[in-house]
């Protein structure tokens, strides 16, 4: 399920860099897939051999860790919500045939949202994320082949911007937060599997072969869209919005100009249920792990606790879109900032987590990826932070 919510993180991030850069940044998304790698791995790891979400084992960990992924998780659940959901709108605007207002769409797409959630939950979707992911791997991977087949449309002698200026580097790292997710999706996915397990038994084997086939098919898809900002937009006039209706259109346009003027309604649809399932996961998971906080806290608990997260959480996105509306993009940005510069915290407390648990033995590879994941993570955070004081 969490494919799902990496897929809407891609739809902006990977399509934005390779339309603004072209080819220069594919090496980094894929060395920031495969050194993301592990610390994702680790949640599932070791959710499957304790029995325990992440969010536990934080709290085990001790008061500073879990407090800080508290509220670094809350920040994350509203801005988060707020952007999937108006992307979602704006997408929903473009592809109808009448016009209605992104925000009265706003609030039906919540109202949809919040109604499945709360008479389907787990299982409803978990069964649409899946509908959704391979309806969009096999629109995206047609639209890549017949981009491929086109050529590029970027001018012969067009000249790009280099990413590899001291004021991309603000770029770079908002983009490397949301490769392939946030670092609390790791906690999203432990606590889905956690009530997985509770539903049927989940073998490590099993576990780790869904993790990996959803981990590394999501990665997939980032160079995909990558590439298809390469092939189709590089070089034009115009390059990718980072939120609205502009983003919309211009995600639309791309699929249009590369397979013809009558996949625009196909594609259309696709990409709002590709949002529309991403914002099912972001309710759903931001939700769960809010609740799963709450219950580790010395405050009494309600039965309907969860419902209440998800509707406090819903709501306050929300407000941000109504009151906030113009200052959405930046807000992102700052949300994919935020993403990477606390990857290094929770990769550490992931990676600390399953070495502390004897049952989990790794082999010398992937342990030696996971020092220089956290050698790379970190050195590339500090000096992000020092950029930014000086």
């Amino acid at each position: 399920m969490a494919t799902a919510a990496i897929g809407g993180s891609h739809l902006v991030a990977s399509t934005q860099a390779g339309s603004l850069f072209g080819w220069q940044l594919f090496w980094l998304i894929i060395v920031v897939n495969v050194l993301k790698y592990p610390f994702f791995r680790f949640g599932m790891e070791y959710t499957l051999a304790t029995k325990q979400s992440l969010v536990e084992g934080y709290r085990q960990k001790g008061p500073g860790y879990f407090y800080s992924f508290i509220a670094l998780n809350i920040v994350a659940a509203v801005v988060n919500t707020a952007g999937v959901l108006l992307l979602t709108a704006s997408l929903l605007h473009y592809a109808l045939p009448v016009t209605i207002s992104v925000t009265l769409l706003c609030w039906l797409i919540l109202a949809v949202c919040l109604l499945i959630l709360l008479l389907g939950h787990f299982k409803a979707l978990d069964n649409v994320s899946k509908l959704i992911m391979g309806l969009l791997t096999v629109t995206t991977v047609a639209a890549l082949v017949v981009a491929i087949n086109n050529g590029a449309m970027a001018p012969v002698d067009y000249v790009g911007p280099s990413p590899y200026e001291l004021a991309m580097l603000g770029f770079m790292v908002a983009l490397m937060g949301w490769m392939p997710a946030p670092i609390e999706i790791s906690a999203i996915s432990s606590l889905w599997l956690k009530e997985k397990q509770h539903q049927q038994a989940v073998t490590k084997q099993q576990g780790l072969f869904d993790f990996n086939l959803g981990y590394w098919l999501t990665a997939a898809l980032a160079l995909v869209f990558f590439s298809l900002g390469v092939l189709v937009q590089y070089g034009q006039a115009q390059a990718v919005q980072l939120g609205g209706v502009a983003f919309a259109k211009q995600l639309i346009d791309m699929y249009a100009l590369t397979m013809g003027e009558w996949a625009r309604p196909l594609v259309s649809g696709i990409a709002f249920l590709c949002m529309f399932g991403t914002t099912l996961t972001v309710l759903d998971g931001y939700a769960r792990t809010l609740n799963e906080s709450h219950k580790l806290l010395p405050i009494k608990q309600s039965k309907h606790s969860l419902n209440m997260w998800l509707l406090l959480q819903a709501f306050a996105g929300m407000a941000v879109i109504l009151f906030f509306k113009s200052a959405l993009g930046p807000m992102l940005t700052f949300a994919m900032t935020l993403a990477f510069v606390t990857t290094p915290v929770f990769a550490w407390l992931n990676f600390s987590l399953v070495r502390s648990e004897p049952s989990i033995h790794h082999s010398p590879l992937l342990r030696t990826l996971s020092w220089l994941g956290l050698v790379y993570l970190v050195g590339f955070a500090l000096v992000f932070l020092v950029w930014k004081v000086m």
